[in-house]
């Protein structure tokens, strides 16, 4: 594949289809750098996963810093290059397709698009859910309350997609400052709580890390860390995406940094290491600290996790703004059945179909998630849950490689960013991801296995509450059929990809 008049491999109309030329028209710019930056806040902060990796204690911290060093930073800094240099609409698609060719990355976007309605429906809801009840106005005595909640919760989040992202950013920049005035309320009132009553001691000795240790937070950590590549699926509505994106992920990676580590560390400080329970001990420590407020620290308490259930449905609304651009824009060139999902709305400048597939898709997981809450069917469930989760860390293992094929084979491409230590530097760094996102892929698809290689105790029934054959069999058997899909679709779409505005060889 040669560069085209843009200096750009498949820019411009080398390559694209009829169908994708005409959905690009219909795109309106509207991101300035600062709002890809808040986009990066909105999308890559976890605050779900902030309380769970505390429970993991100090030895967790200890690796959720060695891992800012050694993955984040790395991974923030090879995306900022690539992103800045190939600005496409469909970000990782275009990225995988220019390396690999349309089928490989037909698959790489369904493992990336389809993460995020069943991560929606099945764990962000729930843990909105959980809060709001628990602090703000308590949902389950009430059945239609309850469902109402969880259902305007996953459709809230939708239509921040669905609206125009000239309308959508608006939302997607306030809830990215209600994520962070919640995280400076617990970080800041941990410090005048500990200065009145004293903080928990921590056992220093505990942060001696183990591979045991390493192998149990990882694949959460990892998965929390990845993400600031999401602005870029909208690369061709930002104002000016080549000078814009690296230094938005920079900015953006700092502040993801201290957003993970603080509130961690303040978690720990506040609550005694064995009463530290997963995503509870987030709100739990707020509210714990408050107490320094004295009559005014429920009323604040109230407050505190309605923007937090807000910070989540823009965390939703903000992946979907990005993932369902990623999939429109790989069904109109060519590689998810007709072409039916590539439409973009004309007036709107959004994929209204995808934007829909996906929140009927998070619908039914939140019937799901609902429904199945207790025996085998709830186990089945949670593993189910776990590796659909998990297929965002698996469509790494083609987009990495993708950037690092991209950087030896264009060299030519302006870059408006050059990581430390230029071609060499790029791919050291390439390979320190790759290496964690294959780490990751493994635990994803192979639960216990790496514990197993390394003889480390790994107790299936403990850890699932089921059989390591019903295990495997589910996280295998999930990602199997999201690659069939993947296939299917690419199949389904032979005759938009016929319909090329010039000849090509991209296949």
């Amino acid at each position: 594949m040669s560069l085209n008049a843009n200096n750009q491999p498949g820019a411009g109309n080398a390559g694209q289809t009829k169908l994708a030329q005409e959905q690009e028209k219909k795109l309106v710019k509207s991101l300035r750098r600062s709002d890809v930056v808040l986009f990066i806040i909105a999308a890559v902060i976890a605050l779900d996963t902030i309380g769970t990796i505390a429970s993991g204690g100090i030895e967790a911290l200890f690796w959720g810093i060695f891992l800012v060093i050694t993955f984040m930073i790395p991974f923030s800094l090879i995306f900022a290059e690539t992103g800045g240099a190939f600005p496409q609409e469909g970000g990782p698609y275009q990225w995988v397709k220019f390396a690999y060719g349309r089928l490989t990355a037909g698959i790489t976007s369904v493992l990336y698009w389809i993460t995020n309605p069943i991560w929606l429906g099945g764990t962000l809801v729930l843990v909105a859910h959980e809060a709001f009840s628990s602090y703000v106005y308590d949902l389950s005595s009430n059945s239609v309350l309850d469902w109402t909640f969880k259902l305007a919760f996953v459709w809230g989040a939708i239509f921040l997609a669905v609206v125009s992202l000239k309308t959508g950013k608006i939302y997607v920049n306030i809830g990215a400052w209600a994520k962070v005035v919640v995280l400076v309320l617990l970080v800041g009132t941990t410090v005048i709580y500990g200065v009145q009553n004293g903080f928990q001691s921590l056992n220093l000795g505990e942060l001696a890390p183990s591979l045991g240790g390493f192998l149990a937070v990882a694949p959460l950590i990892l998965f929390a860390y990845v993400g600031f590549e999401a602005p870029n699926a909208a690369s061709e509505e930002m104002f000016d995406p080549a000078k814009d994106t690296a230094p938005a992920i920079r900015r953006g990676a700092f502040i993801s940094m201290a957003a993970y580590l603080l509130p961690v560390l303040a978690i720990l400080l506040v609550i005694p290491a064995d009463e530290v329970s997963g995503v509870d001990s987030f709100m739990g420590a707020i509210e714990k600290v408050y107490s320094v407020y004295g009559g005014a620290g429920s009323a604040l308490l109230k407050i505190t996790a309605v923007l937090f259930v807000y910070a989540l449905i823009n965390q939703g609304s903000s992946w979907m703004i990005a993932t369902d651009r990623i999939q429109a824009m790989a069904a109109a060139d060519g590689t998810f059945f007709g072409g039916y999902f590539g439409e973009f709305n004309e007036k709107l400048g959004t994929p209204l179909r995808v934007n829909i597939m996906s929140g009927v898709m998070s619908t039914i997981f939140v019937v799901a998630a609902t429904q199945l809450v207790e025996g085998d069917a709830a186990v089945l469930f949670s593993v189910v849950l776990f590796c659909a989760v998990s297929t965002l860390l698996v469509s790494y293992m083609t987009i990495v490689p993708a950037l690092m094929k991209l950087k030896r084979l264009y060299p030519d491409v302006p870059r408006a960013y050059v990581v430390p230590g230029g071609d060499r530097g790029f791919m050291i760094l390439g390979w320190i991801v790759m290496f964690y996102i294959t780490v990751g892929t493994i635990v994803a698809l192979f639960p216990g296995l790496l514990e197993k290689v390394f003889g480390l105790d790994y107790d299936y029934m403990d850890i699932w509450g089921t059989s390591a054959g019903n295990v495997l069999g589910f996280t295998l058997g999930t990602f199997v059929i999201v690659v069939l899909l993947g296939i299917a679709g690419y199949l389904g779409a032979a005759k938009v990809r016929a319909n090329l505005v010039t000849d090509s060889n991209n296949d």
